[in-house]
């Protein structure tokens, strides 16, 4: 596996608007707004920050506005950017063979982003991603 970059890093709260606050109020991010997700892309340092409400990224991992009780909930969400949607599937496989269990298998998302999520020990729920976007 070769990772290219950091695809993408968002803090995942029950309380958007506190999160929000802080990072677009108190630390003058400028945020973009999508629905109730906030966002800004080309951070330096990472390609993408974001607040994601706990509901949205439920609605992505499982199909429903509510996390699951029985998978602890994630506080942040970290994206590792592979070479293209053959990397990402190589990857899990990989990952699989090694014990890893995912939240979920690789899938394209509406906006063109191939990716499989897992949780981290720390509860940070950690994609492995193709952003066509970014090798653009």
């Amino acid at each position: 596996m070769n990772i290219v970059c950091i695809a993408g890093f968002a803090a995942i709260t029950k309380e958007p608007s506190v999160s929000v606050a802080l990072y677009h109020d108190i630390l003058g991010l400028p945020l973009e707004r999508l629905d109730d997700y906030r966002y800004m892309d080309n951070f330096p340092g990472a390609n993408h920050f974001g607040v994601w409400p706990l509901t949205m990224a439920a609605q992505t991992c499982f199909g429903t506005d509510e996390w699951p009780e029985g998978v602890p909930e994630p506080t942040a969400t970290i994206e590792f950017e592979l070479a293209d949607a053959n990397a990402v599937e190589a990857a899990v496989v990989e990952m699989k063979e090694k014990g890893q269990e995912f939240v979920h298998e690789v899938r394209k998302e509406p906006w063109g982003q191939t990716v499989a999520r897992f949780m981290s020990p720390e509860r940070v729920l950690i994609g492995l991603s193709y952003a066509p976007w970014l090798h653009e």
